[in-house]
């Protein structure tokens, strides 16, 4: 089962298990808006956000960044999915994502069936297409 962690969105606290339900869920973590890995990783995830659809998924981007932040960000680069706030990074803790060297917040993705159980789970700072290519492969 996931861990029992709230999320800030546009509207306000989310607990992740009621984004879980109707369909399977990916959710990604990453380390912050506007840097160049994070943005070529939500423009591979906008890319592919119709085939993650057509297939059943929703998807869900998360970083400690703040909602103004996210905002921006999904307007500069016309993501259709969300992107969720984690203050102080407990989610992130919660669901085991490590930081890399110790600094940098990690780059996670799972993939949560309808049940609200971890499917699948990849971790990498660098192969950012993989972290799609694998999500989708499992939904």
């Amino acid at each position: 089962m996931i861990p029992d962690v709230t999320l800030q969105s546009e509207s306000g606290q989310v607990r992740v298990r009621d984004l879980v339900g109707g369909k399977v869920l990916v959710l990604y973590f990453y380390p912050k808006d506007e840097t160049p890995g994070c943005t070529a990783q939500a423009c591979a995830f906008r890319d592919a956000y119709q085939d993650f659809t057509d297939a059943g998924a929703d998807v869900i981007g998360v970083s400690a960044d703040s909602q103004d932040k996210h905002e921006s960000f999904r307007e500069h680069h016309r993501l259709p999915f969300k992107l969720m706030t984690d203050p102080g990074g407990k989610a992130a803790a919660a669901f085991g994502v490590k930081k890399t060297l110790g600094l940098l917040p990690g780059r996670v993705t799972f993939v949560i069936d309808q049940k609200g159980e971890i499917k699948h789970q990849f971790s990498s700072q660098l192969s950012i297409g993989k972290h799609i290519k694998e999500a989708l492969a499992v939904v």
